[in-house]
């Protein structure tokens, strides 16, 4: 299992993804449970999830986007 991200983390993926799409609508937060994923919103909804990535020595975040075809218009 990845390890955690620590709420420093969060506030600069955060803040990188906020500048990278120039929308301060975009948040995330902290799982709700200990084992729980970092959830990527939009407003209050939530959008995705932000993955924390270690393995090679390289730290990267991986950001997943999930849009629903309900969602999309004329579904």
């Amino acid at each position: 299992m990845p390890p955690a991200m620590k709420p420093a983390e969060i506030q600069a993926v955060q803040a990188e993804l906020r500048r990278l799409t120039g929308s301060n609508k975009l948040t995330i937060r902290a799982p709700k449970t200990r084992n729980g994923p970092v959830e990527l919103l939009a407003d209050d909804e939530v959008i995705g999830t932000v993955d924390r990535d270690d393995e090679d020595g390289d730290l990267a975040y991986h950001v997943t986007i999930t849009i629903l075809g309900e969602d999309l218009p004329g579904a």
